[in-house]
């Protein structure tokens, strides 16, 4: 399979070059996070979501296989707004993907944390924080692989009411190099309710 990071560069190269020549009203704004209040940063996904979903399969092995998958993401509103859970369930040839994601937002530190729970485990990942910055989402943290403790980058960016571009990376080496293992778009398919 072709390397999706660069092939959804191309096409959005491409895309853009269309758009530019076809500018009109139809093209969606970029999503404003509300300075100062981060407990907002997360509206504008709540609702139903088609998930194209592209997963290395062997992360930091020097192989780019890549594995393809479709299906949907759900994005609740808890506690009044102040933490969201993700539903995403997705197929592929190497078999379902289903989890779930809470997120929480600490108004003291002004960040969220991200906390991931796979259905085949049913245990919570470690989670990863950060926060929002000019429609661009960045959050960090630790986590194991095969016994060694890595890095993670998780990257929310190219947000607009109906589109956002999700991207996890991990590092080895102290955040010296990242090897994008993750990469999901999102389509807006229907509100929150």
């Amino acid at each position: 399979m072709q390397n999706p990071a660069r092939s959804w560069l191309g096409g959005t190269c491409l895309a853009v070059a269309l758009l530019a020549m076809n500018a009109s009203a139809r093209t969606p704004p970029v999503v404003a996070v509300v300075p100062g209040d981060g407990q907002h940063d997360f509206d504008w996904e709540i609702g139903t979501w088609k998930t194209e979903l592209w997963r290395l399969a062997k992360p930091l092995s020097g192989s780019q296989e890549w594995v393809e998958y479709a299906g949907t993401s759900v994005v609740r509103k808890v506690l009044d707004g102040r933490a969201n859970l993700v539903e995403l369930r997705v197929a592929g040839p190497t078999g379902n993907i289903e989890g779930v994601s809470l997120r929480l937002y600490n108004p003291q530190a002004g960040q969220w944390s991200l906390h991931y729970a796979g259905a085949r485990s049913g245990t919570l990942t470690r989670p990863v924080h950060g926060s929002f910055r000019n429609g661009r989402g960045e959050f960090y943290g630790q986590e194991d692989l095969d016994g060694k403790a890595i890095l993670v980058r998780f990257v929310i960016s190219d947000i607009t009411p109906n589109s956002a571009r999700f991207e996890q990376a991990y590092s080895d080496d102290g955040g010296r190099h990242w090897e994008t293992n993750w990469i999901a778009v999102d389509t807006r398919i229907g509100d929150g309710t």
